[in-house]
C-alpha cells in the first residue's frame, strides 16, 4: 500500500479491535486520491466501513498535518448536532502504521469536485450552495467554551498572526522566487486590518469538495478535513469559500470563474454573502479586499508546501502535487489583481 499503509493490517487489527467499540477485523487498507495533505485511507473491515487520516511520511514542516487537532475537533463537534464525521479513535503510536493516526466514521454520501455542479440539474444546484452557507454560519455560531475548545487557538490578532505563520512556512518551502508573491506579501503586511473581537472556531478550508452531501438531497451529512481548524476570525472562512468566484473552472482548482452563474443557477458571491450576512446577523463584511487577498496568500502558501513535498519525494498524490505548484505564480496573481481593483463581491 502506497503513502503508506503496511500490506499486514494485523496491527493495526490488533489496535483497532482494543480501541474501537465494535471492530473486527480482518481489514484491508484502500487509499483514497484526494487528500493532498493528510493521506486518508477506506479501511474496510469485517465491521463495516472506517476513513483513516495518518501523517505523511517524511520530514514535516513545524506546525503542519495536525491530526491530533483535527481528531480533537471532530470529537467536540459530535455534542454540537454540527454535521461531521463522528471521530472513533486516536493513535500517537507511531509503531502500529508507521505515523500517528485516527479512525472516523464512514459517511455515506456524494461529493461534488466541481463548484460549477455539472452533474446536477440547474434548479438543484442553489440549494446545495444554501446548504453550505447555512451550516458556516452555524460553524461560526457555536459556543466553543460549551464545545471545550477554548483553548483551541490563541484570541486576537488572528489575521496577524496568520499572515506571519504562513509567510513562514511559504519560505520553508519556497522552490523560486514569485514576483507577485512579494508583491502580496508586503501589500498584506501593510493593510492587517485592526482586531474587531470577533472569534469563532474556523474551518480553514471551506470549499464544496471538503463536504459529503446526501446522495438524492441537497442535506450536507458531514464536512471534512478539519487540518486547518482554529479559533480564528470567521469571515477568514467565508472569503476563503469565495475565492471560488475568481479561481478558473479548470485545471488542480476549480473554481466558478468563466463560468454563467445565472445561467447555471448558482447564487452570485454578493448574494451569497449577504445571505451569511443575514443568517449571522451582520451588517455587512468590511475588509474584503484585505480577506479576498489573504485567503490567496493563504491558500498560495500551503499549495506550494505541497509542490515541495512532490519534490522531496513525500506527496500523498505526487502527479496532482507537481501540477497543484504550478497554481503558486496564478493564486499570487489573480490576488495582486484583486489588490488592483479592489476587491469587490463577484455579481
Amino acid at each position: 500500500m502506497s503513502e503508506t499503509f503496511p500490506d499486514d493490517t494485523s496491527g493495526f487489527d490488533a489496535w483497532a479491535s482494543a480501541g474501537i467499540a465494535g471492530f473486527r477485523g480482518p481489514s484491508r487498507a484502500k487509499k483514497f486520491p484526494s487528500g493532498q495533505s493528510n493521506p486518508t485511507f477506506l479501511i474496510e473491515a469485517a465491521s463495516g466501513r472506517y476513513v483513516l487520516r495518518r501523517k505523511p511520511s517524511g520530514k514535516l514542516l513545524k506546525s503542519a498535518h495536525m491530526i491530533e487537532r483535527e481528531f480533537r475537533v471532530l470529537r467536540a463537534l459530535q455534542g454540537t448536532g454540527f454535521p461531521a464525521p463522528r471521530a472513533l479513535a486516536l493513535c500517537e503510536d507511531e509503531g502500529v502504521i508507521g505515523s500517528a493516526f485516527y479512525v472516523m466514521a464512514h459517511v455515506d454520501g456524494r461529493i461534488y469536485w466541481d463548484p460549477a455542479l455539472p452533474e446536477l440539474p440547474r434548479a438543484a444546484r442553489a440549494p446545495i450552495y444554501d446548504a453550505m452557507n447555512a451550516a458556516l454560519a452555524e460553524l461560526h455560531a457555536i459556543d466553543v467554551e460549551a464545545a471545550g475548545l477554548a483553548d483551541f487557538g490563541k484570541p486576537g490578532s488572528y489575521f496577524a498572526r496568520q499572515l506571519q505563520r504562513w509567510s513562514e512556512q511559504y519560505r520553508a518551502s519556497e522552490t523560486a522566487r514569485v514576483a507577485d508573491m512579494e508583491r502580496l506579501i508586503a501589500w498584506l503586511g501593510e493593510n492587517v486590518p485592526a482586531d474587531d473581537g470577533r472569534v469563532a472556531l474556523v474551518h480553514g478550508d471551506w470549499r464544496i469538495d471538503n463536504m459529503i452531501f446526501a446522495a438524492d438531497a441537497p442535506e450536507l451529512l458531514a464536512v471534512l478535513d478539519w487540518e486547518l481548524s482554529t479559533l480564528g476570525h470567521p469571515f477568514a472562512d467565508l472569503a476563503y469559500q469565495c475565492m471560488q468566484w475568481r479561481l478558473p473552472n479548470a485545471g488542480a482548482f476549480r473554481g466558478l470563474g468563466g463560468v454563467d452563474r445565472g445561467e447555471a443557477g448558482i447564487p452570485t458571491e454578493e448574494a451569497y454573502v449577504a445571505a451569511y450576512c443575514r443568517r449571522a446577523g451582520l451588517e455587512g463584511v468590511p475588509n474584503w479586499t484585505f480577506l479576498i487577498a489573504f485567503s490567496f496568500f493563504r491558500v498560495a502558501a500551503i499549495v506550494q508546501g505541497v509542490y515541495k513535498r512532490s519534490l522531496d519525494g513525500n506527496a500523498s498524490n505526487p502527479e496532482r502535487a507537481r501540477a497543484m505548484g504550478a497554481a503558486v505564480p496564478l493564486m499570487a496573481k489573480l490576488a495582486v489583481e484583486e489588490v488592483d481593483k479592489g476587491a469587490r463581491p463577484q455579481l
